[in-house]
């Protein structure tokens, strides 16, 4: 997972710099308006809201866009969408499993524009079922590594129900059952620790390791896929070394 992660981590921060920092803050709003509709505005009360929030605020989405879109989620405001969930699952170059969640309000608007990109850059939409066995809903925490080892982040975090602890380079990301994830930001926080965002997401249980080539036309896969309007996510069970991001130049 540690490759994968460090790749994701290092895309994450340059797309919250560069021109497609309106895609990243439209899923952001839309994550704190479906967390507020689905467990209340309050952010004290709803930990999945509370999460959404500092994730926006981590990534610089104004404070006013994300009020708004509290407000928005929890009724107090009018012109919330009817957002809906729904995962596709498929494959991309060198059989590497794709799962990808979207969060629309037009569910053949997102099916087409899936199966396109998946189409036009080597993959292709799968039969559901058939990908999905091959992931495990975690959560995943990710912080930066402020000068911490491995050991202190996991002393931290071992009793909340913290699985293991992955060294991402300039962060560590800790995975958990998903059920626990609130336990482990809590444990941090406890602990004096800042963290970057906790969310729950989907971790492989098989891994396809991936040269120089494989990698690049993987990383345009998913590049086109998050490119669509109604992809919220996108999950690939691929690893890389860290000679092959560097070869890759991520």
């Amino acid at each position: 997972m540690s490759g994968h992660s460090k790749w994701a981590t290092t895309k994450h921060k340059k797309a919250a710099l560069d021109a497609k920092r309106g895609k990243l803050f439209a899923r952001l709003i839309k994550n704190i308006e479906v967390a507020a509709r689905t467990g209340g505005g309050d952010p004290d009360g709803n930990p999945t809201l509370f999460d959404a929030i500092q994730k926006a605020k981590k990534n610089s989405v104004p404070a006013d866009n994300i009020e708004r879109a509290r407000k928005r989620g929890a009724g107090e405001e009018a012109g919330g969408a009817d957002w809906q969930t729904i995962m596709y699952e498929g494959y991309g170059p060198n059989g590497v499993a794709v799962l990808i969640e979207c969060l629309t309000d037009n569910r053949n608007r997102a099916a087409s524009e899936v199966r396109t990109a998946l189409t036009r850059n080597g993959g292709s939409l799968a039969d559901p079922g058939s990908v999905a066995y091959l992931f495990n809903r975690k959560g995943v925490v990710i912080m930066p590594r402020n000068g911490l080892s491995e050991d202190d982040v996991l002393a931290a975090v071992l009793d909340a129900g913290a699985e293991e602890v992955n060294d991402l380079g300039e962060s560590f990301g800790i995975v958990s059952e998903a059920g626990d994830l609130v336990a482990v930001r809590s444990a941090l926080q406890e602990a004096g620790y800042d963290y970057e965002s906790a969310d729950a997401g989907f971790v492989p249980s098989v891994s396809v390791p991936l040269d120089a080539e494989g990698a690049k036309k993987v990383f345009k896969l998913i590049d086109a896929l998050e490119d669509c309007d109604d992809v919220q996510n996108v999950y690939a069970n691929f690893d890389v070394s860290d000679e092959v991001l560097t070869e890759v130049g991520a």
